[in-house]
């Protein structure tokens, strides 16, 4: 489903993820939906947890049409801070609980503000839900898939953002991803 679609859909359900080379390194984010669709990104120095947010916030936001949009995600750190610390972490200046500033703050802000235009165009609030990882759950397979790939670019310096919007092929996510170099090797 392209970004730019502006028709309202009623449902949407789409998957997560983040990924890094080292944690700090070269990261990836990446979100795949039930139709294929999808898009990821590149940054060239960031942490998993970066990818997990930047994955959630670019799902919300490339989906302002979507009525009832789900995200299946396997970060309960990306799935808590939306749905439970980031409102906390704002009220308090942007300090933890612990007084310690808060990780992340520049996405977190971001997460308030897409949050809170689907609630003024009168949207209900994203739907998230917990997926194992690595488990066979055949979107968020995908979605690993993409981040990885986007912190391959990452590593070689590169921060750019793919998309099926933009022209590149929806994925066909009625079959497992090909596997990667790490799960031939029964790594992970």
């Amino acid at each position: 489903m392209p970004e730019h679609h502006t028709t309202e859909i009623d449902t949407y359900t789409l998957a997560t993820d983040g990924a890094c080379k080292g944690n700090p390194g070269p990261a990836g984010w990446a979100w795949v939906g039930e139709d294929g669709h999808w898009s990821a990104g590149s940054i060239p120095e960031g942490t998993n947890n970066i990818g997990e947010l930047l994955a959630l916030l670019y799902a919300i936001t490339d989906h302002p049409h979507v009525r009832r949009l789900t995200v299946q995600a396997d970060s309960m750190y990306a799935i808590d801070t939306y749905s439970k610390w980031m409102d906390g972490h704002a009220r308090r200046g942007w300090l933890t609980s612990a007084k310690k500033p808060t990780a992340n703050r520049d996405i977190l802000e971001q997460l308030i503000v897409a949050r809170d235009e689907r609630r003024a165009s009168g949207m209900p609030d994203v739907i998230l839900e917990h997926v194992r990882g690595h488990s066979g759950h055949r979107l968020n397979s995908w979605a690993d898939e993409r981040a990885v790939r986007a912190s391959e670019h990452a590593a070689k310096g590169e921060r750019l953002i793919w998309s099926s919007a933009r022209g590149l092929h929806p994925l066909e996510v009625t079959v497992d991803p090909p596997k990667s170099a790490a799960d031939k090797a029964g790594r992970r």
